[in-house]
């Protein structure tokens, strides 16, 4: 609870409230007014926080006798984050438990913690306040928000990925979504968390270090990016890896990355970089693997070409529920290049690029797992795909509204561990006996 709101009747600390964001909201217009914007770029960060700071601190005291000290310096710090960050987000931002900051109008902010959605009690002005933040971030990265362009994914500084659709596509107020990358997770810490087992892990190190093409699948939130990075660490640091991504979220641990983004157009319609140009051109950088942080359209097919054509160990993710949803939404996707392709062209031609395929899912409560391991061994006489599971998970219930469950091995080995082998990798074959393992349980 706000100090000077502590004792107050909820009717008195609702106007109160109300008085405190107004105030803000005034201190912060006559701090603009008061600074020469023009000098702002010459001055270095800190230098700019002090004299804000210090102009903030004596409009509030100016303006704000009754405050208290406590209050007074919550209005500068307001102040500050209205100025520099993102205004009543700003503290969330800071926080390292928060994955998912979601907005739905000005008076309703929602976080998602530990996997499990939560309202925060913060919230904006009103809508004019909710657009100007959501414009400031928009600017840094040279795009725009408005009613000819309500719409705008952008990147913060440190990563997290902001989405924001605005009037008149919302009816009800600015919406705003903020996919936190603040927090890196290892492979010690997925297996911490009990997000995979560890034979699971031991079959992902090799097949990374093998070269072995890889395909991470799963739905939204199911932690698709954060698992590629965890298992970008077991490429050797020698190799030079290129990644492409329509919006970057990627933090690779080797020494030589070149990294691309896709570019929207401008306000003329023009000036557009697609993932599948990127991909074309990274064909010509002398890429040792190429990356491509989701595959969404036709640049799927040239994914698979650089797969079948001597960049083994590529990696890619894709959105989808199951394996096999996974290889047909693959297919729409090759058959969007434009090219009239038969369908058992195109499934060999997916078999011969994927080896693996990882099937993520975010499960009650909001725990992540593993769901399954599987190996695409070629195809069928009736030309589907021989799909082999080497690693699941069952759901076995549902414990203080959590799944839990318990991860299985198949009893398979894969047909590629000749090929590790010859790379000098040696996974035994009786990591792969068909038992329960440890984990699956918060």
């Amino acid at each position: 609870m706000r100090p000077y709101l502590r004792s107050a009747p909820a009717a008195e600390r609702a106007t109160a409230e109300q008085r405190f964001r107004a105030l803000k909201a005034d201190v912060h217009r006559q701090m603009v007014e008061a600074l020469d914007l023009s000098q702002l770029e010459r001055w270095n960060p800190d230098r700019l926080r002090r004299e804000v700071s210090a102009l903030t601190e004596q409009l509030a005291a100016d303006r704000a006798q009754s405050l208290g000290a406590p209050d007074r310096d919550r209005l500068v710090g307001e102040v500050l984050d209205e100025a520099f960050g993102l205004g009543p987000l700003e503290d969330l931002m800071q926080d390292p438990a928060v994955s998912d900051i979601l907005v739905n109008g000005p008076g309703k902010v929602y976080v998602e913690r530990q996997g499990r959605l939560e309202e925060t009690g913060h919230a904006f002005s009103d809508n004019a306040h909710l657009l100007r933040v959501i414009q400031r971030i928009a600017a840094r990265v040279g795009r725009r928000v408005d009613e000819s362009s309500p719409m705008v994914d952008a990147r913060l500084p440190d990563g997290s990925r902001v989405n924001a659709v605005v009037a008149p596509l919302t009816l009800d107020g600015p919406v705003l979504s903020i996919r936190r990358f603040g927090v890196r997770l290892t492979d010690a810490s997925l297996l911490s968390l009990g997000s995979l087992a560890p034979e699971m892990l031991t079959l992902l190190k090799a097949a990374v270090e093998g070269r072995i093409n890889l395909l991470i699948s799963g739905g939204t939130g199911a932690g698709k990016t954060t698992l590629l990075n965890a298992l970008s660490r077991f490429i050797p640091a020698d190799e030079r890896l290129v990644t492409v991504e329509d919006s970057a979220e990627l933090a690779l641990q080797q020494p030589h990355v070149v990294r691309m983004e896709t570019r929207p157009p401008n306000l003329e319609g023009i000036g557009e970089v697609t993932q599948r140009q990127l991909v074309r051109n990274s064909l010509r950088m002398r890429p040792d693997r190429i990356i491509v942080g989701e595959v969404r359209g036709p640049e799927a097919l040239d994914m698979l070409q650089a797969m079948n054509t001597g960049h083994e160990g590529s990696l890619t993710t894709i959105h989808a529920n199951d394996t096999r949803d996974a290889l047909a939404r693959l297919e729409l996707m090759v058959t969007l290049a434009g090219f009239d392709v038969p369908v058992p062209v195109i499934r060999n031609y997916i078999a011969s690029a994927i080896t693996l395929i990882v099937q993520l899912g975010r499960l009650k409560g909001g725990v992540r797992r593993v769901l399954r391991i599987s190996e695409i061994a070629g195809l069928k006489r009736k030309q589907t795909y021989l799909v082999r599971d080497l690693f699941g998970f069952r759901q076995t219930g549902v414990q203080n509204g959590v799944a839990v469950g318990e991860f299985y091995a198949a009893g398979r080995v894969p047909r590629f561990l000749p090929r590790l082998k010859a790379s000098g990798i040696d996974v035994p074959e009786d990591l792969f006996a068909e038992r329960v393992l440890a984990g699956g349980r918060p």
